[in-house]
């Protein structure tokens, strides 16, 4: 069964997920890929204000498609997280709790995790279009140059990921190979 989070991520809500949870998220989620992030770095490291509220986000890792008519955002599966990688540990340290993408994340960024208290979860690739249903609404926050890249806030309703990495270092990736050769 599924547990259902609402965003913001609270600290205490992050310390009861752990890795291998299905979860159902609802609220705000901000969307973002590596030239949004480069940027939004940029901004930290010069001391300036960011294009949106980060602490107790999650950010997702997608440049949806466009809309179809009805609907308030194009298919909307997750992007390869390693590309994030250089730029997920300064974020968490500025407030951000949460990341929804695909794959790995390196060691860097799951330290980050355990020290700033933060979750990663997965959304299923190849399913962007049944995502996109989850979305109740998408509104522009920044970067319109980058197109389908552009930080977006999206109104989400039982958004489905599966917790990949926990605040205590669990990695779903490791244990699931362990399982695997334990069968």
């Amino acid at each position: 069964m599924a547990r259902r989070i609402n965003t913001p991520l609270s600290d205490d809500a992050i310390k009861t997920l752990k890795a291998g949870d299905n979860v159902l998220i609802s609220g705000v989620i901000y969307t973002a890929r590596d030239a949004a992030h480069k940027r939004l770095v940029a901004l930290i490291e010069k001391g300036e204000e960011l294009p949106m509220e980060i602490r107790g986000q999650v950010i997702y890792y997608v440049g949806p498609c466009p809309a179809k008519p009805g609907m308030a955002i194009g298919s909307a599966g997750p992007t390869t997280s390693g590309r994030m990688d250089p730029y997920a540990p300064i974020l968490m340290e500025n407030g951000l709790k949460g990341m929804i993408g695909k794959g790995r994340r390196s060691d860097s960024v799951r330290n980050a995790m355990v020290k700033w208290n933060a979750v990663y979860f997965a959304a299923i690739g190849g399913a962007g279009a049944l995502l996109s249903k989850c979305v109740k609404a998408a509104e522009l926050v920044a970067y319109e140059d980058l197109g389908p890249e552009a930080i977006r806030r999206l109104t989400v309703e039982d958004f489905p990921v599966v917790v990949v990495n926990d605040a205590d270092g669990n990695d779903l990736y490791e244990q699931g190979v362990k399982e695997y050769r334990i069968k």
